[in-house]
C-alpha cells in the first residue's frame, strides 16, 4: 500500500465512520484545538469531554486564559492529573498574547518553542486548525503506524521514534490534512485499540504487516517493565470548630506543583510540631480509610487522619496556608486524591464521627 492509497483509505473510512461531533471539532480555532490536545495527553476522550466544555465556558479565549488567576486554571483542571500541563497551558497563553498578539504562530517549529507543546501537538494544531501539512505521532497514531509497518523496538527509544516519525511524514497527504489527522487519531482510538483491535473493520487491514503476521498485540513493542516503587505518607486533616480543613499551597515546581494540598508527615508523632507551627490545640483524632494513588512513576500510599483542632486567638495565618471551608469550598486547584480525602473528611464530620 503506497502513501496515496494509505491516506485515501484512511480518509474514506473517516468520511463514513469517523467522529465528527466532538466539542473541539466545533468552532475550530487554534486555541480550542490546542486546549483539547493538551487535555487529551495521557487522558481518555470520555474523561476530557466534560472538562473541555467547562474550561471553554470559563476561559473561552487565549486572552482569557492568560488573564485568569492561576488558582482558577488549576481548579478547572482538578481531576485531570499531570498538572504541569495546566501550568504550561497558562505560560503559553501569556506568551501567545504578549509576543504574538493573541494569535498562534502558523509554523510548527515556532509552536514547539511554546511551553508544553511537543512536535506531535504542534502538528495537530497546525493541521487541524490551520490546514498546514504536518505529521503527528500521538499514542493512537503511533500504535496504528507501528502495527502497519511491524516496527520493532520500543517507540520511546530515539532510533525507533525517528523511524516512526519518518513513516508518519511519508503517509501524511498534501490535501485534507485536517481530516487525515483527526482520522488517524480516531482510527487508533476506536479500531486499532491496545487490546482486541477490530482488524476486520479497519481500512488498512490488507496492508497491515502486524495483521498479516497475526501479531497485532505485539506492536508497538512495550516499554521494558520495572517494578513501580512505593512511598508512604501520613496526611492529617486538621479541622477547626467551623469544620474547615487546613491546606497549604505546594511549590510551583514538582509533584502537584501550585496545587493546594494537605500536610504530609512521616508519622503521628510529627503532629505536635505541625500544631505548634500553627498555634493549634489538638483534640480528638480519627483514622480514615487508607488511600492509594498511582502516579506514572510511583505509588503513593496515604494514611489519612482527621484531627479536631482549636486555633489560638492571636495567631496570624502564614502565607500559602488557608482554612478550606468544606461547606462552601473556594475555587482552588486540588490534587485528585486530596479532593477525595476532603470528601471523606466532610462525610465524617457531618456524621458526627469525631
Amino acid at each position: 500500500m503506497n502513501p496515496e492509497q494509505f491516506s485515501s483509505a484512511v480518509l474514506e473510512w473517516y468520511d463514513r465512520n469517523g467522529r465528527h461531533d466532538l466539542p473541539w471539532q466545533q468552532d475550530i480555532n487554534p486555541y480550542r484545538v490546542w486546549v483539547s490536545e493538551i487535555m487529551l495527553q495521557q487522558t481518555q476522550v470520555s474523561t476530557v469531554l466534560n472538562y473541555f466544555d467547562r474550561f471553554m465556558a470559563a476561559l473561552p479565549t487565549v486572552q482569557a486564559l492568560a488573564d485568569a488567576p492561576e488558582d482558577e486554571v488549576l481548579h478547572l483542571w482538578t481531576g485531570l492529573g499531570y498538572y504541569t500541563r495546566a501550568r504550561n497551558l497558562q505560560k503559553t497563553a501569556k506568551i501567545v498574547v504578549e509576543q504574538y498578539g493573541a494569535e498562534f504562530p502558523r509554523n510548527v517549529e515556532k509552536l514547539t518553542e511554546l511551553p508544553g507543546i511537543g512536535l506531535s501537538t504542534a502538528g495537530a494544531i497546525a493541521s487541524i486548525s490551520m490546514g498546514l501539512r504536518a505529521p503527528i505521532l500521538d499514542g493512537n497514531v503511533k500504535r496504528v503506524l507501528a502495527r502497519f509497518t511491524a516496527q520493532e523496538g520500543y517507540p520511546g527509544e530515539p532510533k525507533v521514534a525517528k523511524a516512526l516519525w519518518a513513516t508518519a511524514e511519508r503517509f501524511t497527504p498534501q490535501t485534507r490534512v485536517n481530516h487525515y489527522t483527526q482520522a488517524m487519531m480516531d482510527l487508533g482510538a476506536t479500531l486499532c485499540t491496545r487490546s482486541k483491535p477490530s482488524c476486520l473493520l479497519c481500512p488498512l487491514e490488507k496492508g497491515c504487516e502486524a495483521h498479516l503476521l497475526g501479531l497485532e498485540i505485539r506492536y508497538p513493542v512495550p516499554k521494558p517493565r520495572k517494578a513501580i516503587p512505593q512511598r508512604k505518607t501520613l496526611m492529617p486533616m486538621l479541622a477547626n470548630r467551623d469544620g474547615a480543613i487546613l491546606l497549604y499551597r505546594r511549590p510551583s515546581s514538582g509533584l502537584w506543583g501550585g496545587l493546594w494540598s494537605l500536610p504530609e508527615l512521616d508519622d503521628l508523632s510529627d503532629l505536635e510540631h505541625l500544631a505548634d507551627q500553627h498555634a493549634l490545640h489538638m483534640g480528638a483524632r480519627q483514622q480514615l480509610p487508607a488511600l492509594t494513588h498511582t502516579f506514572s512513576h510511583f505509588q503513593l500510599a496515604i494514611d489519612p487522619w482527621l484531627v479536631q483542632v482549636q486555633e489560638s486567638a492571636h495567631h496570624v495565618a502564614e502565607a500559602d496556608w488557608l482554612w478550606y471551608n468544606l461547606a462552601t469550598p473556594p475555587r482552588l486547584g486540588l490534587a485528585a486524591p486530596v479532593k477525595k480525602l476532603l470528601k471523606h473528611a466532610a462525610d465524617a464530620l457531618n456524621a458526627g464521627d469525631l
